[in-house]
């Protein structure tokens, strides 16, 4: 494992598109040994500016052989692939005692986060980190010391949107079977890109980024989205896990993709001092929340990343949230973006007494870097983001099966829906892959 002030050994799985981007913030610390890059598209065009940076770096199509050759090589390993295939990857590495930054949503289903969650707290010397990246941002510092001096409290409703236009938006929400069959590319192992899932042939609307849309791959927008609109407010609030899970409106909806529009209802229940909370998800690029008075101009947000093309589009409405308390509301962006009182006068009535937001010591990467070493603990460990993650995941059946879900948070089990309570746990994993599930 890496001592303190050793650059970690770290191996990179999916190493193009967002996976990149991840490969490059690691490097840029300086902190990180960049020594084995692994992707089931090695090769193709867009890992391979990756491949060319890292030249020294062993090159791998599977996690496994990577596993198997370099398991004394490695401290950690930064995974940044599909939502299906992050947890065998994750339970791999931490059964070898490896490190492990995980791309969000941290899984696809429920009962794969309490899997890895468990298998976290056996090994408390490992660091894990989720890739929300706010919560090592503004964003997160705000919101703590917000909520210490007592100016964001009895929060008892908030309302998430993001309602840009997504992948799946272009497919027919008629469709009545999957896709064609088409011969995957010449450097794909499609086989190993299925991961754990059920056999489907290979198709390009299933492949670079395709994948979110659907349900046997992806979390839709709100696993996409979710986990850097809600984060802050679920730790700091302790939301854990809902009690009720309401459809509201389901635009286009379908059994192999997300619907168009979606419009969910999560209800809390009371924690502590705390008082029950209802969280209103909209998505869908005419599926707007009202606004509440006072919310102001919608502006340019710098905290939304730039799309593909390297360019901030504006919305309507910026991806963001906003909270209702009993004597204040306060709206947020995304990511790092922060809070601000609403309206401008209440804002400005109490800005002299708002405490002084602290700089952030280390950003996403460097933090999960230091505590590989022990010198810092992460922000966004698995044992935060998972009932999170389970969340969405909740979410996401309610939108698949069109039906109220009743949750119990004790026992976690759906009570009034026999398959919504299946799919917590979803199909067993394909053969081959069972040994991840086995904990």
């Amino acid at each position: 494992m890496a001592a303190d002030g050793d650059k970690v050994r770290l191996a990179c799985v999916g190493v193009g598109n967002r996976g990149a981007g991840i490969i490059s913030e690691f490097a840029a610390t300086g902190q990180a040994n960049i020594v084995a890059l692994c992707d089931v598209d090695l090769g193709a065009e867009h890992t391979r500016k990756t491949l060319a940076t890292f030249p020294a770096a062993r090159q791998f199509q599977d996690f496994r052989k990577m596993f198997d050759a370099m398991d004394a090589d490695l401290d950690a390993v930064a995974i940044a692939v599909p939502d299906h295939a992050h947890f065998p990857i994750a339970m791999a590495a931490l059964t070898l005692n490896k490190h492990v930054y995980l791309e969000k949503p941290m899984t696809r289903t429920f009962y794969e986060a309490e899997l890895l969650m468990a298998a976290a707290r056996e090994r408390p010397r490992l660091a894990t980190q989720v890739g929300n990246q706010g919560h090592s941002e503004a964003n997160y510092f705000q919101f703590k010391a917000w909520q210490e001096a007592g100016i964001i409290s009895d929060i008892t409703a908030i309302t998430a949107h993001m309602n840009s236009g997504r992948l799946w938006h272009k497919l027919d929400p008629r469709m009545t079977r999957p896709p064609a069959a088409e011969p995957p590319p010449t450097t794909l192992d499609w086989d190993a890109w299925l991961s754990a899932s059920a056999f489907r042939d290979y198709n390009r609307l299933y492949h670079y980024g395709e994948w979110r849309g659907w349900y046997d791959f992806g979390m839709g927008a709100l696993g996409d989205w979710g986990a850097h609109i809600l984060d802050t407010a679920h730790e700091f609030l302790q939301l854990g896990l809902p009690a009720e899970i309401t459809p509201l409106t389901l635009t286009g909806r379908n059994d192999y993709i997300f619907p168009q529009a979606s419009t969910l209802q999560f209800k809390f229940p009371a924690r502590d001092a705390m008082p029950p909370l209802t969280v209103t998800w909209h998505d869908g690029v005419n599926n707007f929340p009202m606004l509440p008075k006072g919310y102001g101009a919608v502006k340019p947000d710098p905290a939304v990343p730039p799309t593909a093309d390297g360019h901030y589009k504006p919305l309507r409405l910026n991806p963001g949230k906003i909270l209702h308390g009993k004597n204040l509301a306060f709206r947020g962006g995304t990511h790092g973006g922060t809070l601000t009182i609403i309206p401008e006068d209440r804002a400005r009535d109490l800005k002299a007494s708002l405490p002084e937001i602290p700089p952030s010591p280390s950003n996403h990467y460097k933090n999960f870097l230091r505590a590989c070493r022990g010198e810092e603990k992460t922000r966004s460990p698995f044992e935060i983001h998972g009932t999170l993650s389970q969340t969405f995941s909740l979410g996401v059946i309610a939108q698949r099966l069109n039906a109220p879900l009743m949750f119990n948070p004790v026992t976690k089990r759906i009570t009034n829906h026999r398959v919504a309570d299946a799919l917590l746990t979803g199909l067993p994993p394909r053969r081959g892959w069972g040994q991840y599930y086995r904990w």
